[in-house]
């Protein structure tokens, strides 16, 4: 009797493996897209696995006698990626870099090259997705012509491995993960075992030669990298690109890194020449022109980093039932509890108007601090009153109406004066006294209003 062949079936979104084709993936809930692996992807991942087994093992050591290993780093010659990466460029690394369409990846990563290859150091840049004389007309423009900069416009992945084994390079540039293909597979490029796989060489070449690799990923309307989650999991560093195509302030935020924190951002600004470090971002996320009802000023923690943001509302009567809550760059969740709390501790009638709330600038705002400049600005519009510019409002709220204290409270205040406020409302006194701005402290939501 001949021998029944083995049937296999992969997630094409996630890359859940199952022995019966199923229609919704358990891992993943994706509907329709688990397709047969042919015996040829069974055996290549039959020997992955038993190359994965049978790797050399040093046995297992006590954590005292493991010798400190320094880790390489060197500079990208631009302030705002270093900070994001902890301190640099990080020799042997392997970074992924997301974003929508049009946010400025290739054209970052091609005025890194430039950089980098002006600084010695030897680069290769790889596109599937663009020729080479249109590279060298951006790369004319972004003022990233040099010899050491290297061009390759390839999507095979064994002829990306002979051109390297050919030269020695630094760094190494990946444009996209997604066009490019392994003939050890046979499915489409872009596919989960395509990723994977040339993932895989990548992260291999970029261990044994200490080369700094970076990879761009495109991602899904979901925003997260198109392809399997394994991609994140496999590099160092994952970064994304935030802010609309339309706006000069770009935001390149970690979401993990394997050799440095993971709250830093960076703040570029496109210019005519590519995207640039924002020299001066202190100005670029509120403005100091005639008071409106409706706005208020908070100060914000990204990073190591205080940021001034302006909080704008808007309320307007509802004719419906249910009145509308809308939030940009604010969470809503956080915004509906705090209406709730407004009507229950104020009895103001909220429940009849429609809420607005608005970050200037396209940031998004990923702490508690400026719940008080939120009900501030709520409040301010509410009664249509404009609020001092020269204030600024810094503080947690908790669900049963106290104001809680926020980290870094001094640093937050340090930045406030440098910018000219000259009052701020806090949960609590700095614990050092800071010159120029007079401190209201406030336990309470309404002690807030009294201070209103």
């Amino acid at each position: 009797m001949a021998k029944k062949k083995q049937q296999l079936y992969e997630c094409q979104a996630c890359g859940f493996q199952s022995a019966a084709e199923l229609g919704k993936c358990p891992n993943c809930g994706a509907w329709g897209e688990f397709l047969e692996l042919t015996q040829e992807q069974i055996e290549m991942l039959k020997v992955t696995a038993k190359t994965s087994v049978n790797s050399k093992s040093s046995g297992a050591k006590s954590i005292t006698e493991i010798e400190f290993e320094s880790v390489e780093r060197f500079s990208s010659n631009n302030e705002e990626l270093d900070l994001v990466l902890g301190g640099g460029i990080v020799e042997g690394s392997l970074t992924l870099i997301g974003g929508s369409p049009g946010v400025g990846k290739s054209t970052l990563l091609l005025k890194i090259g430039g950089n980098l290859a002006k600084s010695g150091k030897s680069v290769l840049y790889v596109s599937g997705e663009e020729s080479a004389g249109q590279i060298k007309l951006r790369a004319e423009r972004l003022d990233s012509s040099h010899k050491n900069l290297y061009l390759l416009c390839e999507i095979n992945l064994d002829t990306i491995l002979h051109e390297l084994s050919l030269k020695k390079f630094d760094v190494l540039i990946i444009d996209s993960i997604q066009t490019l293909y392994s003939e050890k597979i046979s499915s489409a490029p872009g596919s989960v075992s395509q990723v994977r796989e040339i993932t895989f060489e990548l992260m291999r070449y970029a261990k044994d030669k200490n080369v700094a690799v970076f990879i761009i990923g495109h991602i899904t309307k979901e925003g997260s990298i198109a392809g399997p989650r394994i991609l994140e999991h496999m590099v160092d560093t994952v970064l994304y690109f935030e802010g609309d195509s339309n706006r000069e302030l770009r935001i390149l935020r970690g979401f993990k890194n394997r050799f440095g924190s993971t709250s830093e951002v960076g703040i570029f600004e496109m210019t005519k020449t590519g995207l640039e470090s924002a020299k001066d971002i202190s100005k670029k996320f509120f403005t100091r022109n005639d008071s409106q009802a409706g706005s208020a000023i908070t100060v914000v923690m990204e990073g190591s980093r205080p940021i001034v943001l302006e909080v704008q509302a808007l309320l307007s009567e509802s004719s419906y039932p249910n009145p509308k809550r809308a939030s940009t760059g604010y969470e809503l969740n956080r915004l509906t509890m705090l209406l709730a709390l407004l009507e229950r501790k104020l009895d103001l009638p909220l429940n009849r108007y429609d809420v607005f709330i608005n970050i200037a600038g396209g940031i998004k705002i990923t702490e508690t601090a400026a719940d008080v400049a939120i009900i501030a600005a709520i409040i301010s519009s509410f009664r249509n009153r404009p609020l001092s510019k020269d204030t600024v409002f810094i503080g947690e709220v908790s669900l049963i109406g106290d104001i809680r204290d926020v980290f870094q409270l001094d640093s937050r205040l340090k930045e406030a004066r440098t910018q000219h406020f000259k009052k701020a409302i806090v949960p609590s006194r700095p614990l050092e006294e800071i010159s120029g701005i007079k401190c209201f402290a406030v336990s309470e939501v309404a002690k807030v209003i009294d201070w209103m």
